[in-house]
Order: C-alpha cells, then structure tokens, then sequence
C-alpha cells in the first residue's frame, strides 16, 4: 500500500498556502477532502505551490503556520501529556497517523536530547522537511507555554535563503549542511510541564492512536510492546514474547533490529506509570506493587536510577 499523510496536515498546508495569495490547482483542492492522502498526491501539491511561489523560504513560513489540530488526534495528545519528554515520546509512537514513512528518532546523552527526522519523500525535500520541523517547533513552544526552545535546529541541506531569515522566523540558532535533519533540546527540559495536560484525555486519545496505528499497519514493534506493557505492567519479556507470538530471543532480535530492546521499553513505560501514579498520591507501597517491583525499596532504588531523584523528591516537587 502507497504510504498516506492525514487530512489534517494537508489541508492546513494547503490554508496556509492560500493565505499567501498562492494559486492551488483546483483538483489539488478537491483531493483535500480524503480522509487520508496518498504521498503521490501531497508530491504534486508540493511541486505547485512551490513552483508558484518566489519564497525560497516558503517551507518554514507554511510550517510555521500549522496548529494543533493539523497533526491529527496525535496533536491533541500531545497537549495533554504531562511533560514534555512524554510528548516527544508520543510523536515517535504515533508519527506514521501524521505521516506514514517518514520518521522521527530520539538521541539523547547527559545534557543534550536529539529529535533526527528522516523523511521519506524526495519531490521538494528541503521545503517539506523545513515545514516539518518548523511545524514541531511551533507546537513545542506552544504546548509549553513558550517554556521550551530548541537549543538548535540542524539541517542536511545548504541554506535555502539567508541564514538571519532562518532565525527569524524560528527564533533559534539554525545550521546547515550537518548531515542529517534534527532539534536538539536540553535534557532538563524533557521535565517540563505541558500547559493543557490532561490524564484521562490523554489515555482516551492514547486508545484511539492505538486502534489508528492497527488500521494503518504502522504500528511498529517496540510500540506493540509499550502498549501491552501499559496495560500489564508486571509482564516480563516471555509473557510480553508470548502475546506477540514471538519468542524471547526473536523479540530481542527484533527490538533490536528497530534500534531498542526490551529493558529499555520497560524501563520507559514504568518511569511514566511511576510519575503518574505519584502525582496522583497513591501510597509507595501501591505504586511498587501495580509496577511489579518486590518492595518500596526495589522501586525507590529503580525510581532515582530513571530520574536521579527519590520518590519523594519527586512528590515534592510536583
């Protein structure tokens, strides 16, 4: 099957388009009203506006033009996350609803954290990868209540206009010709608390994203794992194996060949159950047995491993 993008995307690029006075084919238009757009389609819609347009910068204005709501369900859900490390987390899941197979990946060492995007179209490639993350970054801002900017955004390519312009309209240092295509955001800012965050919203838009992703066939892996280790927390790998219809070793190959592994899966999920579950007060002891750890003590050694603090630290902070 031909990869699609969601109507959402392509009607905003398609409104922010005409807000710039550009003449959009009229079948072009029409092919708007899908519910889901082939890649073909979304390749000649590129080719015209940019072909119409004088703006060698016109991807980054068209991307910094989108909302929320142009990224489908997954923009909503990743307003109602409670960090924003859980929404970057999030867009990695369920990009392919957004966009099916292009992708996004996240690097991360002890001060910096990486978001490399690695697109899959090639009709205008620099204009929609500019749109792209120029759209990210515009909903990170917003999303954070403007408490969250990239540190950089790097770019593969040669810059398409003057670099001051890049700024400009993105309000961070940009550089060019780096090899791949990524934001870089500081570590500490992986905590920061999202503006419209929303638990119950979340899990509800999160069952939708799931059921979107199956439909699709997108749903990689390493997303099948998180998934049923959200809703069976205690299962260790042969049982998670065993649901899969996979052996432990086969899994492993597997998760590795998608550039991650069991533990670190795991690991993800209980640190997010485990802030959860403290922010709403439930006793240690609860949160050590729901995550399936033997004692307090397992989970509080576990818990400053994940995030360099106790369990009560945590509580205190938040």
């Amino acid at each position: 099957m031909p990869h699609t993008i969601t109507v959402h995307y392509a009607q905003g690029i398609l409104q922010a388009a005409q807000r710039l006075g550009l003449s959009v084919p009229a079948d072009l238009q029409a092919a708007s009203l899908e519910p889901r757009i082939p890649l073909q389609r979304q390749d000649a819609f590129w080719e015209a506006i940019c072909a119409a347009s004088g703006d060698t910068l016109l991807g980054l204005r068209l991307g910094s033009a989108l909302q929320v709501g142009h990224l489908d369900m997954v923009g909503a859900l990743l307003m109602s996350c409670d960090r924003y490390g859980e929404a970057l987390d999030a867009l990695l899941e369920y990009y392919p609803i957004i966009a099916e197979g292009s992708a996004f990946q996240r690097e991360q060492d002890t001060t910096q954290v990486r978001l490399v995007y690695r697109p899959s179209y090639t009709v205008r490639r620099e204009e929609r990868v500019e749109a792209a993350l120029a759209s990210l970054v515009h909903l990170t801002r917003w999303i954070t209540g403007d408490r969250v900017r990239p540190q950089q955004l790097a770019l593969s390519h040669s810059a398409r206009g003057e670099a001051a312009r890049y700024v400009e309209v993105l309000e961070c240092p940009v550089t060019f010709d780096s090899g791949e295509n990524a934001l870089s955001f500081a570590v500490a800012d992986l905590d920061v608390p999202l503006i419209q965050a929303n638990a119950l919203m979340r899990e509800h838009l999160r069952a939708l994203a799931d059921a979107q992703l199956e439909r699709l066939g997108a749903q990689s892996l390493a997303a099948r794992v998180q998934q049923l280790l959200r809703q069976n927390p205690r299962w260790g790998k042969e049982k998670v194996a065993e649901q899969l219809e996979l052996s432990g070793r086969h899994l492993n190959r597997k998760l590795a060949d998608e550039g991650t592994s069991f533990k670190l899966l795991r690991e993800q999920v209980l640190h997010g159950m485990a802030e959860q579950l403290l922010r709403e007060s439930s006793r240690l002891g609860e949160v050590a047995e729901r995550l399936g750890f033997s004692d307090e003590s397992a989970f509080a050694k576990a818990f400053r491993r994940w995030s360099g603090m106790t369990p009560g630290q945590f509580r205190q902070g938040n």
